[in-house]
């Protein structure tokens, strides 16, 4: 038998999820460290969870009718700053290339977003009424180049995304699809990813630079702090004046249209590594799963070939509809085999040895919960179906539990103090005002993540009045 050196997590995750996290993303082969400071490698099993999403997404994207779409890395420097707020906003985490034009002598950014080399594009191909709405995404990289401390999928300063940017006739459209956007990043997060989210609309001083408005959806991981997953946009006119978008209506009368844009991420693979992953390593919902299930013979000398025959009739009739593996390999323990599958979130392991075999049957062991069930091999096709939408939804249903149990509704700011410290999340009132903000931010290191409804109270820092309630934690 081969020597046994695999390692598994170290650290316990209620005890330092920091480490914790480290070690799953390199044990599991999810990403590698970067020569390029602030920079990850995203090898092939995180990025199988990419393309899932990719493909989940795109489906959405035909159904609203948006077309995919490229535009280029480099942003001129006058494009990038023809809107002031938001060239302001970005000005921070811009990167910019040494060299400069050769043909206009003009520096290039490279874009931490695509707004404004977009938009440029859209202020020639929009004359008319019937060019509208125009609906465009793009799955791309960006650079922010504020990153300190490199987080892979969470705070990286290059990373992977889809961006959309649409213009409309009328600020009805806008808004409507606006909206359209972050239900459907909550029907991503939830239906696909199994994680619950907040959502809700951005404070003004936490929205997108140059946006009307901002909405988000957030999750809560288990140490309390708040990771925003996805974000829509709605730019108002205010990028349609800058850049010269207009068109002439139905009457030929020169109107100009109103825009939004909206994003996610590779922070959402971060996401499902840090909430649903236990101290064996990475849980996966089923979904996402590049794997849906691992085969494991137990062999002993007597029948070990009844029992691998047996195994790769199970293996064929699996294989014909869901992505499995079968672990023959002989040269490790079973108990090795188990671990390493563990470590990389299959979500089902089917184990079979002699005296299943004798009984006619296999046993089903459950990632999530590590549950075991006999299951006569007849019915093992059906069974596993099952169990594999069972894991989905109970994946879903203990994260909404934990959800709503972080969450804190509380009117002093004694008790918004002692709940963030203990590092839970806020529900409270507040005014808007960035004067308070500020002071909550660096008295506790919390920021407003979005607005859970209007309602009218008093608001948690300075007492004066406040027309909307706010879920506060900290984040990443």
């Amino acid at each position: 038998m081969a020597k046994e050196t695999q390692e598994g997590i170290t650290v316990s995750k209620s005890k330092d999820i920091s480490e914790w996290y480290t070690q799953v993303i390199q044990k599991a082969e999810l990403a590698d460290y970067s020569p390029v400071k602030g920079c990850m490698i995203i090898r092939p099993n995180s990025y199988a969870i990419w393309e899932s999403i990719q493909e989940y997404f795109n489906s959405r994207l035909k159904d609203e009718n948006v077309k995919n779409a490229y535009f280029p890395l480099f942003i001129p420097e006058s494009l990038f700053k023809k809107e002031a707020e938001h060239a302001k906003g970005f000005k921070p985490e811009v990167a910019w290339v040494e060299n400069k034009d050769e043909d206009t002598q003009e520096r290039l950014a490279i874009r931490p977003t695509s707004e404004t080399i977009m938009y440029d594009s859209y202020s020639k191909w929009i004359r008319s009424w019937r060019d509208l709405p125009l609906k465009i995404n793009q799955w791309c990289n960006v650079v922010r180049w504020e990153v300190k401390t490199t987080k892979p999928f969470i705070r990286t300063r290059e990373f992977l995304w889809q961006e959309g940017h649409c213009v409309y006739a009328t600020e009805d459209e806008c808004i409507k699809d606006t909206q359209v956007w972050i239900d459907e990043y909550k029907r991503l997060s939830e239906e696909l990813l199994a994680i619950p989210v907040l959502a809700g609309r951005k404070t003004d001083s936490e929205k997108f630079a140059g946006a009307d408005y901002t909405l988000t959806i957030e999750a809560i991981m288990p140490d309390g702090k708040s990771l925003q997953m996805g974000t829509s946009h709605n730019l108002g006119q205010g990028f349609s004046k800058s850049f010269g978008i207009s068109f002439l209506d139905e009457s030929s009368k020169q109107k100009t249209p109103w825009q939004n844009s909206w994003g996610v991420s590779t922070r959402l693979i971060g996401a499902v590594i840090m909430l649903h992953g236990d101290d064996k390593g990475l849980v996966l919902p089923p979904r996402i799963a590049p794997i849906k299930g691992v085969i494991v013979p137990l062999f002993f000398e007597n029948k070990k070939s009844d029992v691998l025959k047996e195994a790769k009739k199970i293996y064929s009739l699996l294989s014909r509809s869901s992505n499995i593996i079968l672990d023959d390999r002989e040269n490790y323990s079973p108990g090795w085999r188990f671990s390493e599958w563990e470590l990389k979130g299959v979500p089902i392991r089917i184990e079979i040895g002699p005296k299943d075999l004798d009984k006619n049957q296999v046993i089903i062991v459950r990632r999530d919960t590590g549950k075991k069930e006999p299951v006569k091999i007849s019915k093992i096709e059906k069974r596993f179906s099952e169990l594999l939408d069972e894991i989905q939804a109970d994946m879903l249903k203990s994260a909404k539990k934990a959800l709503k149990e972080s969450i804190f509704e509380v009117s002093s700011y004694s008790e918004f103090k002692s709940i963030i410290n203990k590092k839970k999340v806020a529900k409270v009132y507040f005014c808007g005002k960035a004067s308070c903000g500020e002071k909550i931010k660096s008295e506790t290191n919390a920021t407003s993540r979005c607005i859970a409804n209007e309602s009218k109270g008093r608001c948690v820092c300075c007492g004066s009045d406040a027309k909307i309630n706010v879920y506060f934690s900290r984040s990443y």
